[in-house]
This record gives structure tokens, C-alpha cells and sequence, in this order.
């Protein structure tokens, strides 16, 4: 980051406010349990946690779109959820973040998922998920393209497709929502799930981490930065995206960008400080990804923004999302330290 890398982002911040970004996907209803412990379980080999709060927070493609509107855009939140107790508290939620949740579909058949991490000695101790195995209807899916449909047509600059392989996102929905996105002349930007990866064909960028990407290519996960630019070069030619960005945690990440019938590459070293949890960083990546690229950005100013946002977001614990000013910070702290 130079000091002209500092002022062009500073501009393209600027702009983030009223974006419109569509975010399609699964959304989850995520809960903390925090607290302390002092003993092991005498009942099994188990520490005991003393309960000292708890809390919830949006989860999912909700995570994203709470990202989102604390940058200052205007994201329209399509997902699905259940008629249940869960289901009001994450419309509750999202309401104090500024998110409208009339773009969700409500299906009764659908649980809403939840996840419920306990914490003590801001270690994670156990994580539970309450989900239903039988998926959502088809009828829940179509109404939720309809919303998707509906969005584009309010002048949606950007789609986010958020894959946590929970039903929404499935072969037919992810193809109609690209051909959806396509028709308006609207980049597309994913989240991938591993089972999906090679459905995202032709899209703006994809967004997975080294897991994701040897996986979503079928392949043995090997280290090293050389294997790294081998897949992604790869990946590239497999799907025809315009980009690739590989999350790598504390290695940082590299983006992948097509040059003709070819690949340029570049690697940005990790921005985090001192890492206290992962969970939703890849929320926050496809976030900044998507909002600072429908800001005017290239890739690579897009892709250092993100990176700047996921090393603030893994210094908080829990789910959490970044500020514009936190943004600003990150970059000129780096820039006066490189």
C-alpha cells in the first residue's frame, strides 16, 4: 500500500455509500454461550464452562449483508428462512443493522438453522448446529429467485452469491441466478461451497480458501505458494471467471486475474495482527470483495481491500464486520509501518 494506493482507496470508500448489492444465499441464526472455566466435569473429561453471557448475531448470508451495510451500502438480503422463534430473532436483528428482511421468503417446513458456539478463555470449546437434513421446498426456491429477480431490477450493481451448502444454493437455483445476474450485466461475486464449485462458471470472482479450492478441483491439497499458483491457474481456465481470489489465513492471499488466454497473478501478505477467531472472514472478504469492485476498484484494489477488512474482522471475537473508518485505519496504520 502506497501513499496514491491510500488516497485511491480513500475515494473508492467514499463511494461505497448506497450501493446496492444483492446477496443470495443461506443464512443462519448464530449464537455465543460465553464464560469461564475453572474445572473439569467430574462426569466426564469435560471442562465445565460457567455461563457468563449470551448473545446472538446474524449468521451466513446475513453476516454479509450486515458486512455490507456497515461499510454503507444498501444490500437486499434473499434467503430462506423458517416460521419459528429463530426466524424472528435474526428479522430482529437484521432491523437494527439497517436491513430491511422483506426480500425473505418464509417457509414453514424449513427450520432455521442455528449454530451455537460456547466460548471460555476466548478458546471455543464445542460448537452445536440445529438444521434439517430434508431441505427447503421448491416453491421456497423459487419465490427466493423471484426476490433475486425483483432486486436486479431496482439497479442492483452487484450479486453475491453466499454458499453454505444449506439448500438455497443448489444446480438449478445457481445457474438461474447467474443467468439472472447475466441478463442485467451484473457481476456476480461467490462464496463457494466445495460440492458446488464447478457451477460457478463464467462469474466476476470467485472467493474460496486453499481447502476450498483443492477440493472444488477435485485435487490433493498440497502446500506452498507454487501449488497455490498452479490451482489457480487452473481454476481459472476451468470456470472462466474474470478473477480468483485464494484465501490462505496467515500466508495472506493470492489473486488470480485473466490475461487473454493466460493468468497474471499476485500474492498479498496477511494484514491481521493478532488472530482471536476466523468465523465469518470469509463474510467479510466477499463483502469488501464485491463493494469496493461495484465502487470503481480493479481486482487488485478490490482484493487488497478485502484483505485489509478480513485482518480487523479476525482480530474480534465471534462474528463480527468492519466499518469503512476501520477500513481507512488498517491501511494507513500499514502504510506507515511498511
Amino acid at each position: 500500500m502506497t501513499k496514491a494506493g491510500f488516497k485511491r482507496l480513500s475515494r473508492i470508500a467514499a463511494g461505497f455509500h448506497g450501493r446496492k448489492i444483492a446477496v443470495f444465499g443461506d443464512m443462519m441464526l448464530d449464537r455465543y454461550v460465553k464464560g469461564t472455566v475453572q474445572r473439569i466435569s467430574p462426569e466426564a473429561p469435560v471442562p465445565v464452562v460457567r455461563v457468563t453471557s449470551e448473545s446472538s448475531v446474524c449468521g451466513g448470508a446475513a453476516n454479509v449483508a450486515v458486512n455490507l451495510a456497515a461499510m454503507g451500502a444498501s444490500p437486499t438480503l434473499i434467503s430462506v428462512i423458517g416460521r419459528d422463534a429463530a426466524a424472528d430473532e435474526l428479522r430482529t436483528l437484521l432491523e437494527r443493522s439497517g436491513l430491511s428482511p422483506a426480500s425473505l421468503v418464509r417457509d414453514a417446513n424449513f427450520p432455521t438453522i442455528e449454530k451455537t458456539r460456547v466460548i471460555a478463555e476466548h478458546q471455543q470449546v464445542v460448537r452445536f448446529d440445529r438444521e434439517t437434513r430434508d431441505g427447503m421446498s421448491r416453491a421456497a426456491k423459487g419465490s427466493a429467485l423471484t426476490a433475486l429477480a425483483a432486486a436486479l431490477g431496482t439497479g442492483c450493481e452487484a450479486v453475491i452469491l453466499s454458499d453454505y451448502g444449506k439448500g438455497l444454493l443448489e444446480p438449478d437455483t445457481i445457474h438461474e441466478a447467474i443467468d439472472l445476474a447475466a441478463k442485467k450485466r451484473v457481476p456476480v461475486f461467490v462464496d463457494p461451497k466445495v460440492e458446488h464449485f464447478q457451477l460457478y462458471r463464467g462469474v466476476a470472482a470467485i472467493t474460496p480458501n486453499t481447502m476450498e479450492a483443492f477440493g472444488g478441483m477435485r485435487l490433493p491439497q498440497r502446500a506452498g505458494q507454487d501449488a497455490a499458483e498452479e490451482l489457480g491457474r487452473e481454476i481459472l481456465a476451468k470456470l472462466g471467471c474474470r478473477s480468483l481470489l485464494i484465501t490462505q489465513g496467515e500466508h495472506g492471499m493470492t489473486l488470480f486475474t485473466r490475461r487473454g488466454a493466460g493468468a497474471a497473478s499476485i500474492h498479498i501478505p496477511t494484514r491481521a495482527r493478532e488472530v482471536f477467531d476466523v468465523t465469518g472472514a470469509g463474510d467479510t472478504v466477499i463483502s469488501t470483495l464485491a463493494l469496493t469492485w461495484a465502487s470503481g476498484a480493479s481486482p487488485e484494489e478490490a482484493a487488497t481491500a478485502a484483505n485489509f477488512a478480513a485482518g480487523i474482522v479476525v482480530g474480534k471475537l465471534g462474528t463480527a464486520s468492519v466499518t469503512v473508518e476501520e477500513l481507512l485505519e488498517s491501511a494507513r496504520s500499514w502504510l506507515k509501518t511498511a
